[in-house]
């Protein structure tokens, strides 16, 4: 089983209306400029204070972001992101009743490129194959770039998935769903010769594992390993597997990317 972080569910009902109208107030610090609220509309419409809310939870998680990134997430505090508000901890907490909640919200705005990006992939023209090839290295090349140019935010994802956040579990299904379309798409097309896709979906994830996982593409990265031949050897083994003898070198060379 993979674990990757999502975005924090939405604060209940209850939450978002608790004392709405001093939030509302105190909300002042959500951006540098506000638009004027039309007189037909009213400064606290339900529409005018829920876009007021977001905006505001937005705010502080750009702000938390970059704590995070600055200094890393253990470091970062709630009052280190009140402080650079303009507003109190307690403003803090009305929109994200913990700082795990915080971090974890931020976790998957740092992996919302990488669903958008699976996303876009499943959707094209393109034959069951390249679009698998391609949606493995996309997979690799986010979690490697993030090691290397992103530490912060790799420690995040590492502590996400040793601490086992909840949020892991719907990102991990997004990505396990676009999988399994593309290997439907290739069960369709006779691409591939698997008996069960959900099956077949499960032992892709398994077998590229450590290619993608923080903490096991980490530990690889730091054997010095070739990284690069053992990630396109290990798509050729999961190729074959799926019932495909291999790919042509120019349908290769199209969708291979250097690892």
């Amino acid at each position: 089983m993979f674990r990757i972080c999502t975005d924090v569910a939405a604060s209940s009902p209850k939450e978002k209306t608790k004392d709405s109208a001093s939030t509302v107030s105190d909300a002042y610090w959500a951006s540098d400029r506000q638009e004027p609220e039309s007189e037909e509309r009213g400064a606290h419409s339900p529409d005018s204070r829920d876009a007021i809310l977001e905006q505001a939870r937005n705010r502080i998680l750009d702000i938390a972001e970059k704590h995070i990134r600055r200094i890393g997430y253990r470091k970062t505090t709630v009052a280190d992101i009140a402080s650079d508000l303009g507003a109190s901890r307690a403003n803090v907490y009305r929109f994200f009743p913990t700082r795990a909640a915080i971090d974890n919200a931020v976790c998957g705005r740092a992996l919302k490129a990488q669903t958008e990006i699976a996303f876009s992939i499943a959707r094209t023209d393109a034959t069951a194959s390249k679009k698998l090839v391609e949606f493995l290295n996309v997979l690799h090349q986010h979690s490697k770039r993030t090691l290397i140019e992103e530490k912060s935010i790799h420690e995040l994802f590492v502590a996400a998935m040793n601490e086992n956040w909840a949020t892991m579990n719907a990102h991990s299904e997004r990505i396990r769903a676009v999988l399994e379309a593309i290997i439907r798409q290739g069960l369709r097309s006779g691409e591939f010769q698997v008996e069960d896709a959900d099956h077949a979906t499960r032992g892709v994830i398994t077998a590229f594992l450590p290619f993608f996982h923080p903490v096991l593409i980490e530990q690889r990265f730091q054997q010095a390993e070739g990284m690069a031949e053992a990630a396109q050897a290990q798509i050729r083994f999961i190729m074959r597997a799926l019932g495909k003898s291999g790919l042509q070198s120019a349908e290769a060379s199209e969708v291979m990317i250097s690892a």
